[in-house]
C-alpha cells in the first residue's frame, strides 16, 4: 500500500487559532534572547531541513543572509559535520544538540553531545539554544501539518 502525498494546503491554522500563532510567537522570542543571530538561523535552517520545512527553510535561508551568516556555511550545512573549520566549535556544539534534539530517540539526547554543548555555552546559552531548538521543530511540525508553503517570489 502507497501513499499519496500533495503539496496543498490544508488549513490556514494562525487565522482559525490566532492564539497558537501568538503563544509560538511568543516562545520564539523568549528563546532567541542571548542567542547569536547568526547562530540562531543555522538552527533553525538544520532542524527545518531535517523536517523538510520548505517555509521554514526558505524564511530562515533568507533571515540568515540578512543577518550576515556566509553563503559557503548556508551551502554545507546539512553536511556541517563533514565541513572542515568553515564551522567554528560554538556553532559545531549547537548544531549536534540541534540534531539530537530534532531527531530524538528513545535514549534521548546523547550525553556526548550534550557535554560538548555545555563546554561550549554558558548555562544561559545552553538552556536558550535547547529552546530554540525545540521552538523551530514545533513551528516546523505545525507548517508541515497543515502543509504551509513558502510564498512564490
Amino acid at each position: 500500500m502507497t501513499q499519496t502525498l500533495t503539496t496543498a494546503p490544508r488549513l490556514r491554522i494562525y487565522k482559525s487559532s490566532p492564539e497558537l500563532y501568538d503563544a509560538m510567537m511568543a516562545l520564539s522570542t523568549a528563546s532567541s534572547k542571548d542567542v547569536d543571530a547568526e547562530l540562531a538561523e543555522l538552527i533553525k535552517i538544520r532542524a527545518s531541513q531535517i523536517n523538510r520545512c520548505a517555509f521554514c527553510l526558505d524564511m530562515h535561508t533568507r533571515d540568515a543572509r540578512k543577518h550576515g551568516v556566509t553563503e559557503q556555511k548556508l551551502d554545507t550545512l546539512a553536511a556541517w559535520a563533514e565541513a572542515g573549520d568553515i564551522f567554528d566549535e560554538r556553532e559545531r556544539a549547537a548544531l549536534a544538540l540541534t540534531e539530537a534534539i530534532t531527531l530524538l530517540g528513545h535514549d534521548g539526547v546523547p550525553d556526548d553531545v550534550y557535554e560538548r554543548a555545555a563546554a561550549a555555552f554558558t548555562d544561559r546559552e545552553l538552556g536558550q539554544v535547547i529552546a530554540m531548538a525545540v521552538t523551530i521543530n514545533a513551528w516546523n511540525r505545525i507548517n508541515a501539518a497543515v502543509r504551509t508553503a513558502p510564498p512564490r517570489r
